[in-house]
Order: C-alpha cells, then structure tokens, then sequence
C-alpha cells in the first residue's frame, strides 16, 4: 500500500511561486516504477488533473498550467515535485498527488495553496 504525503503549499501573491513535494512511502521498488500525477480541487468544483509524470520521465499538463508549472521526480528521495510559476487567482485550490499500483489508486490528504491579489 502507498502512501503519500503532500507538502509546500501556501498562501502566495498573484505572480509568485511555490514549489509543492509529494513524499511516497509503502511501495516495494519506490516510486521508480510508478506514474504520478498532481490534482487540484478548486471551492464548488470537480478535482482536476493538473500534471503528470511516468516513469521515464515523460511530462503531460493541462492547457491551464502549461509554461507555468513544472513536475518532476527524484526517485532516489521517493519525492515528485510540482514547481509552479507565475500563479494566477484562479490556481487556488488544494492540490493532491496520486499514483496507482495493483490496480488500487493512491491519494495523499492534500496541500492548500491560496494565491491573492
């Protein structure tokens, strides 16, 4: 079973940044073998997937975030990342990191990040 543990978000002024880190625990290999990703959940809507990452390395985005954020990995410290940029009102939400192994699919408890004017 994985677990993961959301950290680094804030409250921000429009145009900064943060940086987010999702730690993983629980799974055999790490999270070397695994694809991750990062969520968000904005006030009155559905969670949406904002990042992701596979194994290899390869990144995908959504259109709202492209050349703004940036996920990465760091195998060796069982750590992704979520480097983000020039945050805009409407990226305030909390963010949740998720990965799925055996079938199962893995959330962390998420971390609140608040970007004001």
């Amino acid at each position: 079973q994985v677990q993961l543990v959301e950290s680094g978000g804030g409250l921000v002024q429009a145009g900064g940044s943060l940086r987010l880190s999702c730690a993983a625990s629980g799974s055999i290999f790490g999270i070397s073998t695994l694809a991750m990703a990062w969520y968000r959940q904005a006030p009155g809507k559905q969670r949406e997937l904002v990042a992701s990452i596979t194994r290899t390395g390869s990144a995908n985005y959504v259109d709202a975030v492209k050349g703004r954020f940036t996920i990465s990995r760091d195998n060796a410290k069982n750590t992704v990342y979520l480097q983000m940029n020039s945050l805009k009102l409407e990226d305030t939400a909390v963010y949740y990191c998720n990965t799925g192994q055996g079938g199962m699919d893995y959330w962390g408890k998420g971390t609140l990040v608040t970007v004001s004017s």
